[in-house]
């Protein structure tokens, strides 16, 4: 599977920023595709290849990124788009570390009789002696409980570029000549950064899709020719509510998204403790035997042990200073911290999504809190 080579772009079309994929305008800079009337007439003059909107622009080259008004329905009418064809093969890319947050359950309702890939993302963050077999079984357990029954199951990195090519390969010989291939998922899952790794193993080519940690940064579809005369289109993500991204500011988000192979930090306890993990997490040990926890998470997130008698009162006084994030400003619009009780029979992971995870023998009892019970969820041990 190789890129076909073909740059050109007539005058008279619609000129599409090669990062986000919205049509360039210069008349609203608060729409998708706005750069300064000068820079779009130098595009269409031909003086420069740079077919970035500002907003890629900036995000590109200052990390910086620029708010757009978008419609989330409207991302939606575009995937459906996918059901009315009957020549397609869709990959549905789900973050790891946010299975919750990440999965789409009306993905069926969205490609018809078209088949799907279930790409579980960020396998390079989990430590190395993390049980591959197992973090797949628990993805398809997962998958098949809200409905999806995929094709099949790739464990991989987009950011490390781990497995990539034992799925391009497989990507290749399933999607033959026929089919399109369509990339689906929700905001800050890593979609894009995963069609930038296939693009990059396919061919040389120049202008890579925009990628960020900040959500929502494809604004419409991207085709991307294949040698084999089909496409391989990267869609818009879906905004999901049950992300505790969209709750948080892009630094603070900073300090919460697992960037670099975990490491673990372990806790020993005794019931009527309580671990803070920032001010968005927390653990309280209710009863069982003195247990160690052992939390995955990213070394930026502040973690603090406490009494579960004084986790209440030292929350309300340190959060949004020294549990950060939330920051202050922002305690206002995250939702508030509620729990759930979990009763481990086994070893098992304590899942605080698009955060990490705290692995607990089994015979205890535990209370879980994030903003909203937003990612908490329990599986077998992966480690």
């Amino acid at each position: 599977m190789s890129l076909e080579q073909n740059n050109s772009t007539s005058k008279t079309e619609e000129i599409r920023c090669i990062g986000c994929g919205a049509v360039l305008q210069s008349t609203d800079e608060h729409e998708p595709g706005y750069l300064p009337a000068s820079a779009l007439q130098k595009i269409l003059s031909g003086e420069t290849e740079n077919i970035y909107c500002q907003r890629c622009f900036r995000l590109r080259h200052y990390n910086e990124i620029m708010p757009v008004q978008t419609d989330n329905d409207d991302f939606l009418k575009l995937l459906s788009t996918i059901g009315n064809t009957n020549h397609a093969l869709v990959v549905n890319v789900v973050d790891l570390f946010d299975f919750d947050g990440s999965v789409i359950p009306s993905l069926p309702r969205f490609i018809g009789d078209n088949k799907f890939i279930l790409v579980g993302n960020k396998i390079d963050l989990f430590p190395k002696n993390t049980n591959q077999r197992k973090v797949k079984d628990w993805l398809r357990q997962q998958a098949n409980k809200v409905g999806l029954f995929p094709e099949d199951i790739f464990l991989v990195s987009a950011k490390r570029r781990t497995n990539i090519t034992e799925f391009l390969s497989f990507l290749a010989q399933r999607a033959g000549k026929k089919n399109d291939v369509y990339f689906v998922g929700t905001t800050n899952v890593g979609k894009s950064t995963l069609v930038n790794a296939i693009i990059a193993a396919m061919g040389d080519i120049k202008d890579l899709i925009t990628t960020s940690r900040f959500p929502g940064t494809t604004l419409d579809r991207i085709e991307i020719p294949l040698a084999e005369g089909n496409m391989l289109i990267d869609t818009p993500g879906i905004i999901s509510p049950n992300q505790l991204a969209h709750f948080l500011a892009p630094d603070q988000l900073d300090l919460i998204s697992p960037q670099k192979r975990l490491k673990p930090v372990t806790f020993q306890l005794t019931p009527g403790q309580t671990v803070f993990l920032a001010g968005i997490g927390r653990v309280d040990f209710i009863s069982g035997p003195a247990s160690s926890f052992v939390v995955y998470a990213d070394q930026k997130l502040y973690l603090h042990r406490t009494k579960t008698v004084n986790a209440d009162a030292f929350y309300e006084k340190h959060v949004g200073e020294l549990l950060v994030p939330p920051s202050t400003d922002q305690l206002a619009e995250i939702p508030s911290l509620v729990g759930k009780i979990f009763k481990p029979q086994d070893k098992s992971d304590l899942i605080f999504g698009g955060v990490g995870f705290i692995t607990v023998p089994g015979g205890i009892t535990v209370k879980t809190y994030t903003p909203n019970q937003i990612g908490l969820g329990m599986r077998r041990a992966i480690i």
